[in-house]
C-alpha cells in the first residue's frame, strides 16, 4: 500500500495530563489520577464538540478507556443534531495487539476504526474485524494517510488523547493544531514512568516557540492551551 499525505486533514486537538515532573502515570500497576471531576467534566464537553477521538494501542491496553460522552445532556445535544451520541474511537497499532473484550470495542455504540501497520493487518482482522472497521494504514502506519482517511470519512475534528509515543508523533510530524495540556499539582519522580512525549524533533523550540493561547485554574489543576497552527483561533 502506497501512503501518501494530503493536503485535506481535519482539525487536531491533542488532549493530555501531567504531573508537574511531565509523567503521564507512574510505575504501578493502577492508573494514576492527575486529573480532578471539574477538569474531567471540561475534557467530556471537548470530546462532545469532536468528530473523533484518537489513542494507541498501548492506550487501550493500559488504560482500558471508553472514550464516550459521558454527559447525557451533551449525548442528547449531539443526537438532537443529527450526530452519533459519542465520537467515532480510532486507534493506531504496529502489531495488531488487540483485545476484543477491550472497552474500546464493547463500550457504546460509536463506529471504531483500526489503523493498523499492513505486515499486522491479518492478526488485527482475525482479532478484532467482527468489532471495528480495520484499515491497513501502511508499513509504517502512516499518520499523514491516516488524517487524509479520517476526513473522507466526515471527521473534521479530531481529538487525540495519548499515550505518549502517538502524542509524540503527532506533534513531530506537525499534525498538530492545538494542545490541551493540564498539570497536576504533585511529582512523580520515578524514570521508569510514562512520560508526556519522549525525544524528537519538534517544530517547536527556543528558537520558535508555541503560542499560549489560554491559562486557566481549573479548582486545584491547571490547564495550558497552545495553540500549534494558524488553524488555531483564541476562545
Amino acid at each position: 500500500m502506497s501512503c501518501r499525505p494530503a493536503p485535506t486533514r481535519p482539525y487536531v486537538l491533542l488532549s493530555c495530563a501531567t504531573s508537574i515532573d511531565g509523567y503521564i502515570d507512574d510505575a504501578s500497576e493502577r492508573r494514576l489520577l492527575l486529573s480532578n471531576s471539574d477538569d474531567l467534566d471540561r475534557v467530556d464537553a471537548v470530546r462532545a464538540t469532536c468528530d473523533a477521538i484518537l489513542v494507541g494501542a498501548a492506550t487501550v491496553r493500559r488504560d482500558d478507556p471508553r472514550l464516550l460522552v459521558r454527559s447525557a445532556a451533551r449525548r442528547a445535544e449531539r443526537m438532537a443534531g443529527g450526530r452519533p451520541a459519542s465520537p467515532t474511537k480510532v486507534t493506531l497499532t504496529a502489531r495488531g495487539d488487540l483485545d476484543p473484550t477491550a472497552r474500546f470495542f464493547t463500550a457504546g455504540d460509536s463506529a471504531r476504526l483500526v489503523y493498523c501497520a499492513s505486515g499486522a493487518l491479518d492478526k488485527a482482522r482475525e482479532r478484532v474485524a467482527r468489532l471495528a472497521t480495520v484499515v491497513d494504514g501502511g508499513e509504517p502506519v502512516d499518520l499523514g494517510w491516516v488524517l487524509a482517511d479520517l476526513s473522507a470519512r466526515g471527521v473534521r475534528r479530531l481529538m487525540v488523547e495519548g499515550g505518549g509515543t502517538v502524542h509524540a508523533q503527532f506533534l513531530t510530524a506537525g499534525l498538530a493544531d492545538e494542545l490541551h495540556l493540564v498539570v497536576a499539582p504533585f511529582f512523580v519522580g520515578d524514570r521508569r514512568a510514562p512520560r508526556f512525549v519522549g525525544e524528537g524533533s519538534f517544530p517547536w523550540h527556543s528558537g520558535r516557540r508555541a503560542r499560549l493561547a489560554e491559562t486557566r485554574q481549573i479548582g486545584d489543576v491547571v490547564l495550558l492551551r497552545y495553540a500549534l497552527s494558524d488553524r488555531c483561533r483564541d476562545a
